[in-house]
């Protein structure tokens, strides 16, 4: 027989009995497990977890916020040099280009003069859309007038 069991023939009681010192029963209580406190404590667990997941998100979308934006910084200020460096080149394009520093260079560096009357002669013109023959009008120089220009055949 159990010892519960043996004092008074109670079985089941809400206490077992354990000897003190002095001889005398302590009461112990023995808790039957509930089961709609342990589901309150498994939701409130997994809410917490949720906001805790939450929370972690927002966190990892601002520290993501701040390197996209000190990126953008960065591009920002490379897009600037960029535009300084082009406005320069076209700059030194349009002084490399200029008529009057090609003149010059053509005279110093290579010995070039302006062309005598008689020295610049045209192409001879092709008829738009007629037998490709080239006019026969001879060699024109600069001197001579242009003639009006051939109109074309549809």
């Amino acid at each position: 027989m159990s010892r519960a069991a043996g004092r008074g023939g109670q079985v089941g009681t809400p206490w077992r009995g354990v000897r003190g010192p002095a001889g005398q029963e302590l009461a112990r209580f023995h808790r039957e497990p509930d089961r709609h406190s342990r589901r309150q404590m498994g939701m409130a667990s997994l809410c917490l977890a949720l906001a805790v997941v939450a929370v972690l998100g927002v966190v990892a979308l601002k520290v993501h916020q701040v390197r996209l934006s000190y990126k953008l910084e960065a591009l920002r200020a490379a897009r600037v040099q960029t535009q300084e460096v082009n406005r320069r080149l076209q700059v030194e394009v349009a002084s490399l280009t200029s008529p009057a520093r090609l003149e010059t260079r053509a005279r110093v560096e290579l010995g070039m003069a302006h062309p005598g009357r008689g020295q610049v002669l045209l192409a001879r013109e092709y008829v738009a859309g007629g037998t490709g023959v080239g006019r026969a009008e001879g060699p024109r120089t600069a001197a001579v007038a242009r003639p009006a220009p051939v109109e074309r055949i549809r």
